[in-house]
């Protein structure tokens, strides 16, 4: 089916939209600049990747809620002095912007007052994206060969189902791991959320089928509040999530793991301050795992926890963050432990992100990790260049 999803969502929207017709036809492009080096202590050298990423999509307005997309990337890599998972450089540390071009999204949807659905390859963000999203920090993002549904029965609550047929993974079409370039699926995710004034509540039911790695399968159902409550000077805010994962599918494996996120949060004079305890259960065996998940923007920039060890994790962060100007600047430090009780290391993350003249953005990104017992100490340095630009 998913062979069938891209040229059919391809052929249709380039015959669903005449030339004539260009005040319905929209170009939206992307150029991200990227210099990334990792100081590993497990490698003897270290790792450096200057990448360019274009990303050009034509996006057209058919009329009566239908909307159709057709979006390509390309990458290209000053030199191979890191492992992108293409490159064969596995001596090196690993940095994962391969070189390459592919189809990003190619889509057909329709969008009306109570309901919406899209089939074809897509990205998809569901909350947090701790479960699911488009692992957007690097350069080749995560999409699917999915049919996505959407109802509004009420102005405050959404139902949304998806069928996930195939994940195109972050590694690319030329990865030398095949099961690093794509995976087919028979996932079906569930997500429910309603809002009132200030707070959300979402319930969820994630059926993962990796149907290319069996003991990947897992079933994971989850309750998720979030909220803020504003008083005359502070900003009180507050997230709290708890999910049960089990094996789900095909899984050989039996085992069933606890996920929960405990996160408040201070607003004062211009900083916000958050406190975090996540959990993700392990038995010393097998831990609970979100391979669909956007996983740099968890258990800190150093990528040290993409697979969450045998032991569990437990991952008790502080972080700050506020302006400068017009720039946005953040602080965050975390201690990781097993859940089985391990000291894994400690982190620190510093961020600082600018607009330049219009369109352009700048960002510089710092991590330090300091193992204990897990991993290797490891530095990493990021600096960036983005251009966002569109024309009717």
């Amino acid at each position: 089916m998913s062979r069938l999803l891209l040229p059919l969502c391809i052929a249709l929207t380039l015959q669903a939209t005449p030339v004539a017709a260009t005040e319905v036809m929209h170009f939206d492009w992307n150029l991200r600049l990227r210099h990334e080096s990792v100081d590993d202590a497990a490698f003897v050298r270290d790792a450096d990747a200057d990448t360019l990423r274009l990303r050009a999509a034509l996006r057209a307005e058919l009329g009566r809620g239908w909307t159709a997309l057709v979006e390509g990337e390309g990458i290209a890599s000053a030199g191979n002095r890191y492992n992108s998972g293409a490159n064969g450089q596995s001596g090196l540390p690993a940095i994962t912007d391969p070189s390459g071009a592919e189809i990003n999204q190619a889509w057909l949807g329709w969008r009306g007052s109570r309901a919406a659905g899209t089939i074809g390859r897509q990205r998809i963000l569901l909350d947090n994206q701790r479960f699911v999203g488009n692992v957007g920090w690097r350069q080749n993002e995560q999409t699917f060969d999915a049919l996505a549904l959407e109802a509004s029965p009420t102005a405050d609550l959404k139902l949304r189902y998806y069928w996930l047929d195939r994940v195109h993974r972050i590694a690319g079409d030329d990865a030398l791991d095949p099961l690093a370039r794509e995976r087919d699926l028979g996932t079906h995710l569930f997500n429910a959320s309603f809002k009132h004034g200030s707070q959300q509540w979402v319930a969820y039911a994630y059926l993962h089928e990796d149907q290319d790695v069996a003991p990947a399968s897992t079933a994971t159902h989850g309750l998720r509040w979030s909220g803020s409550h504003a008083g005359s000077a502070l900003t009180w805010g507050w997230t709290a999530e708890f999910a049960r994962q089990t094996d789900y599918a095909d899984n050989p494996l039996q085992f069933a793991h606890n996920y929960w996120l405990i996160e408040p949060s201070l607003q004062a004079r211009g900083i916000t301050w958050k406190l975090g305890w996540e959990h993700l259960g392990g038995n010393g065996q097998h831990a609970l795992q979100t391979p669909l998940a956007t996983l740099h923007a968890f258990n800190g920039w150093a990528d040290k926890f993409l697979v969450t060890p045998a032991g569990g994790l437990e991952d008790v962060s502080v972080s700050a963050s506020g302006k400068i100007g017009k720039a946005t600047w953040m602080v965050a430090g975390h201690d990781y432990h097993a859940d089985l009780g391990a000291h894994y290391g400690r982190e620190w993350n510093l961020s600082l992100a600018a607009p330049l003249i219009a369109g352009w953005s700048g960002l510089v990104k710092f991590a330090d990790y300091r193992s204990d017992s897990f991993a290797r100490d490891t530095r990493k340095v990021w600096l960036q260049l983005e251009y966002v630009g569109s024309r009717p």
